[in-house]
């Protein structure tokens, strides 16, 4: 049964080069969030680790872990003392060779109830994930909480619009986006805010179109590449979207913040009953949908 409305806290951070060091934070900012009040609790991206997929190499395979397995073991534990659901994005080892970008969900009983491996994947400079990750094959997924029914999807999927619409058809009441998203430092003064207001906007299209709360989490700080002085600024600015793309609550681009709003299904009923965006879908002429491209002579 859903709860008429929850607290979902967005934990936003800087990553150190050292794993340990970033799980402490992150449990230590998840017990802070919990004694403000928060029901459910996400982590940025990849939280464990620097962004690797900014160079290619054998080596950083080694940072990759089973789910279960030890991060997943002190998250479930962490949830289960403190009564909150936790989503954790990670680097998975399914098998030798096999890996994906994949986020856990930890209910309230620190049961780890499911996971979603990121579907799509990109590969762009500074942004080698094909490299590293085979793309998700879980399909789309919403996971039932002690706090509501959360849907996930991972960084470049907050780009489609399908994937929002088939998680909120699913029955999601928010879409949590785990994210690690910045700015080339030389692009940024010419392009920096037409990106971020791209990335925020396109995120508050899909809260509107389909009538859900959107969690956008990101990381922050300045992230050397290992193989020039070049590197990427991670551009924070988490955000928590309601169903009429409304802004409720936001972080700094350079802060390590936890932001806490709330979710009220109450409210997403209300919303829908007067905007009836899935009710008016036409089914019947969507199949061309399914086609790369359609090449109209």
């Amino acid at each position: 049964m859903t709860l008429p409305s929850s607290k979902i806290a967005l934990l936003q951070f800087r990553i150190s080069p050292n794993i340990s060091e970033n799980m402490a934070k992150a449990i230590q900012m998840i017990r802070s969030a919990a004694a403000k009040g928060a029901d459910i609790i996400c982590l940025p991206e990849l939280f464990r680790s620097v962004y690797f997929c900014q160079t290619e190499s054998i080596h950083i395979f080694d940072w990759a872990e089973a789910i279960p397995g030890p991060s997943t073991e002190q998250l479930c534990a962490v949830a289960k003392e403190l009564g909150v659901v936790i989503v954790a994005s990670l680097f998975e080892r399914r098998a030798a060779g096999l890996y994906h970008n994949t986020a856990a969900v930890i209910d309230a009983d620190g049961s780890l109830i499911g996971t979603y491996r990121k579907m799509h994947i990109p590969d762009d400079p500074g942004y080698y994930e094909k490299f590293y990750f085979t793309p998700g094959d879980l399909g789309y997924k919403v996971f039932t909480t002690a706090f509501g029914r959360i849907g996930v999807l991972v960084c470049w999927d907050q780009w489609y619009p399908e994937a929002a619409r088939l998680t909120a058809m699913m029955g999601a009441d928010v879409i949590v986006y785990p994210t690690a998203i910045g700015w080339h430092p030389a692009e940024k003064e010419e392009f920096g805010q037409r990106q971020y207001e791209a990335w925020q906007t396109v995120q508050r299209g899909h809260a509107i179109a389909n009538g859900v709360y959107i969690a956008a989490i990101n990381r922050t700080g300045f992230e050397k590449s290992p193989d020039s002085d070049a590197g990427i600024e991670f551009w924070g600015k988490s955000f928590l979207s309601d169903p009429q793309g409304r802004i409720l609550c936001d972080a700094t681009h350079s802060e390590e913040e936890i932001l806490i709003g709330e979710i009220d299904t109450r409210e997403l009923e209300t919303i829908r009953r007067n905007w009836p965006f899935l009710r008016d879908r036409r089914i019947d002429s969507y199949a061309p949908i399914t086609q790369r491209y359609l090449d109209v002579k």
